[in-house]
């Protein structure tokens, strides 16, 4: 399996709750209305920063990831080639995302801990 991690930076008119609210409840039904992602998305997940301030470290670079899982690195061209994509979710990115801002990996995964619930 291969994950794609997307490295979302935020329009700058944007406050952070407009952010993640957009990418919640409006980005994310969008995207996965898609047939090409229904077929090829195994999994996605979204994460957003949390307004910690931790002790010697930067402030994140990053407002959130978007995180997607695919069989085969092939699968995500499928996905962020297709017509669909460029014409529906590309215009709709540009609504909340800095696009030359983010970043992204092609990772594939090393499991080393998997820790119980307590």
């Amino acid at each position: 399996m291969i994950k794609f991690t997307i490295l979302l930076r935020k329009r700058a008119d944007l406050s952070h709750e407009e952010f993640v609210q957009y990418h919640k409840t409006q980005h994310a039904p969008l995207f996965m209305s898609l047939p090409e992602v229904q077929q090829y998305v195994r999994r996605y997940v979204q994460g957003h920063t949390q307004p910690l301030d931790l002790p010697g470290l930067p402030a994140p670079a990053y407002d959130g990831t978007t995180e997607l899982w695919f069989d085969s690195a092939e699968d995500i061209a499928k996905v962020f080639t297709a017509p669909r994509y460029m014409e529906i979710i590309r215009p709709d990115e540009a609504k909340f995302l800095d696009l030359h801002g983010c970043g992204f990996l092609v990772l594939a995964e090393n499991p080393v801990f998997e820790g119980v619930a307590h």
